[in-house]
């Protein structure tokens, strides 16, 4: 019982997992901002990460496929008008963008742990299909509706079904080929005011 007291508190002191309202961004702005990796598909967990007590706050999905890269950001508050949303799903993700969206969650409370792992392009367009058809999510359930695209795809069977950002990092922690960085910088907690320069 402590545990589900404590996550409430966290879902409540974190604005990550609050945004209430769909949105759906139109044709031409999403035409515009479509954008590619030229890497490798991956697949990208985001996990953020209370400092003081290791309880999560909220968890994002980047998905690098051939044909789009995108930010599956369930239930997020994280939003920049030139990165137009549709449902939870940002597009534009840039590694601009992507430094701007850790930067967003990273403060002096929080810190965000990467883990990336190379996947075959068939399932990189799988996890993009399945977060497109996803719809909105409600709030406090970022994290189960990404292990229910995670679960889905060939070689993610192990991801158990969790409300829980920090067991879903535990999860993918143990899947082969993941590689692991994290980030923390003193922003202070109302940290609404840092510009996203070169999006």
């Amino acid at each position: 019982m402590r545990r589900i007291t404590i996550l409430l508190i966290t879902l409540l002191g974190l604005s990550a997992c609050a945004m209430p309202d769909p949105v759906w961004a139109p044709d031409e702005a999403v035409d515009r901002a479509r954008v590619s990796s030229s890497g490798a598909p991956t697949l990208t967990l985001f996990s953020v990460i209370n400092v003081k007590s290791g309880n999560g706050g909220h968890s994002g999905l980047l998905v690098s496929a051939p044909s789009e890269r995108v930010l599956f950001d369930p239930a997020g508050s994280f939003q920049h008008p030139r990165l137009p949303e549709r449902h939870d799903v940002l597009h534009g993700m840039t590694d601009a963008a992507v430094d701007f969206y850790i930067d967003y969650h990273s403060r002096e409370s929080w810190r965000v742990v990467r883990q990336e792992i190379s996947v075959p392009a068939a399932v990189a367009e799988q996890a993009l299909a399945l977060a497109k058809a996803n719809g909105p999510v409600p709030n406090a359930f970022c994290t189960n509706s990404i292990t229910a695209i995670l679960s889905e795809l060939p070689g993610f069977e192990s991801i158990r079904s969790t409300m829980f950002p920090e067991n879903l990092q535990a999860d993918f922690a143990k899947l082969p080929g993941v590689s692991t960085r994290e980030y923390h910088d003193n922003d202070p907690d109302n940290n609404g005011y840092i510009l996203a320069r070169g999006i």
